[in-house]
């Protein structure tokens, strides 16, 4: 990078920081709550990343359809969505999206977030599941598919494979990549046009990965 491209990206990054909130005012808002309260409590099974994944991809899902998405509910439902997951917050005999969505208060109650937006919220995380209907929402449409997808394809595949014991207990690699034999009923369940393109690279993506592990460690054997 020449000096004066340098200078440039310098500046504008410069100018970014300026406009950024400071990690005060972040924390001070229901979003850095949220946030705070998803780093600190989702990290089992590493929900948090995967919250932060479904964020992202749901947006850009939307966008790709020219779909506006009501942000304040699609952040809060991303960001809360596995809350039933985690071990700290399940229900024996409850899907985790049920129990999920009832459970939002806990993070959401005592904060600025909007009243009026919170059915939204457990609506969008009832339905995430690929098996439910995620009905007319945006934001529950778009949420469904973000999490559908980041299960598979290269995504999926390494977020399965970090859960392996690394001390040689169980899951090994070995039993979990088997997973990925059996995708076809997730796969089904998406929805959108945008998630139904995005569908067919990841499960070229994921494919791919599959045969060359396969090949490389003796069809699993040695993994």
């Amino acid at each position: 990078m020449d000096r004066r491209a340098r200078a440039s990206f310098l500046a504008m990054g410069f100018i970014f920081s300026m406009m950024a909130p400071s990690a005060a005012a972040q924390t001070s808002t229901w979003r850095g709550k949220v946030t705070a309260f998803a780093e600190k409590n989702l990290q089992q099974y590493l929900f948090y990343a995967h919250s932060r994944r479904d964020y992202v991809l749901a947006k850009s899902l939307a966008a790709a359809d020219h779909v506006t998405l009501d942000d304040d509910v699609m952040f809060a439902a991303a960001m809360l969505h596995d809350m039933g997951n985690a071990s700290a917050y399940e229900e024996r005999g409850k899907d985790h999206a049920d129990t999920g969505a009832a459970k939002i208060d806990l993070a959401l109650n005592g904060t600025d977030f909007p009243k009026a937006k919170l059915e939204a919220v457990r609506a969008a995380i009832r339905a995430h599941n690929p098996d439910r209907d995620p009905g007319k929402s945006a934001e529950a449409r778009y949420l469904h598919d973000a999490d559908i997808l980041d299960n598979l394809g290269a995504s999926g595949m390494a977020w399965l494979l970090q859960l392996a014991d690394s001390n040689g207990g169980n899951p090994t690699g070995r039993q979990l990549i088997k997973n990925f034999a059996k995708t076809g009923p997730m796969e089904k369940g998406v929805l959108t046009p945008a998630g139904k393109a995005q569908l067919k690279f990841r499960l070229a993506e994921q494919k791919a990965f599959y045969d060359a592990l396969s090949r490389e460690t003796d069809g699993f054997k040695n993994l």
